[in-house]
């Protein structure tokens, strides 16, 4: 699965850039995922990856570029910084996602080496411009209708130019003959709903009280002895500015809120 991300000005009547993310099967060259978000955050590639697991299956393996989102790189060393971790030596919560689901990560040490993945991007950057310059489109939720469109003519109508074949049609002879590599999704145990893999992940500690501190909010956990660590699960709604929060101890769901997305201003999401 070759995966990747464009930051262009995708209409010329937007007041600013969007990222277009996509995510490219290698054998069939279909475009497997595509959709414009706001930012490029860890977040919106959690997303992509999770509604293509759940459409599609899981891939053998992803192969991305060195964004900190997809790996933790350090630079060289200085006299005035002492870096204790090396390249590698912790993950990204992305890499934590997709190891937790057996998924292999490759990285491509240069922009030619993603070819593959780069190529759409200049046929797109030009058939959708000029599609929103023609229609005055200004808006997220307009620009999509279009790239749907050029969705649908690319993976149903046009023929590779290398492969020879329509991508659906590759891509449905694949899975036909038992030569895909995909492989049902199914969630790991104990968790019982995607939101608990597809989410931003961080540890707090409850106090004596039972209450720990999430974005300057105190909070009751019940269900939990005091003095324990705790893994948050959080999960941004956009559409109702929430973010929901699941609270994990001992290999089971303990507790269940919602805070306004407005109090995480740290996080990006």
């Amino acid at each position: 699965m070759q995966h990747d991300a464009s930051q262009h000005l995708w209409s010329p009547f937007a007041t600013e850039k969007w990222s277009l993310i996509t995510s490219l099967d290698d054998y069939s060259r279909k475009l497997l995922f595509a959709d414009f978000f706001l930012h490029e955050t860890t977040w919106a590639h959690l997303y992509a990856a999770q509604i293509l697991m759940q459409t599609y299956g899981v891939p053998v393996r992803y192969y991305v570029d060195n964004l900190r989102v997809f790996r933790f790189i350090t630079h060289n060393q200085s006299v005035y910084l002492t870096q204790d971790w090396q390249t590698d030596d912790a993950d990204p919560r992305w890499r934590q996602v997709l190891r937790g689901l057996g998924v292999d990560v490759t990285y491509a040490l240069s922009p030619q080496a993603k070819g593959k993945v780069e190529r759409p991007y200049r046929w797109l950057q030009d058939r959708i411009v000029r599609t929103r310059a023609l229609e005055h489109i200004t808006t997220l939720d307009d620009a999509r209708s279009v790239l749907r469109d050029e969705l649908a003519r690319y993976n149903q109508h046009q023929v590779h130019s290398t492969t020879h074949q329509i991508p659906d049609i590759r891509f449905a002879e694949a899975q036909a003959s038992g030569h895909s590599l995909f492989r049902p999704f199914v969630l790991p145990k104990p968790y019982q709903s995607p939101q608990d893999i597809f989410c931003l992940q961080t540890m707090r500690v409850v106090n004596s009280y039972r209450c720990m501190s999430l974005f300057g909010q105190d909070i009751l956990i019940p269900n939990v002895p005091p003095r324990v660590e705790v893994e948050i699960h959080l999960v941004p709604n956009f559409p109702k500015q929430l973010i929901e929060a699941r609270v994990w101890w001992s290999g089971k769901m303990v507790h269940l809120f919602n805070l306004p997305m407005a109090l995480a201003k740290a996080v990006h999401f």
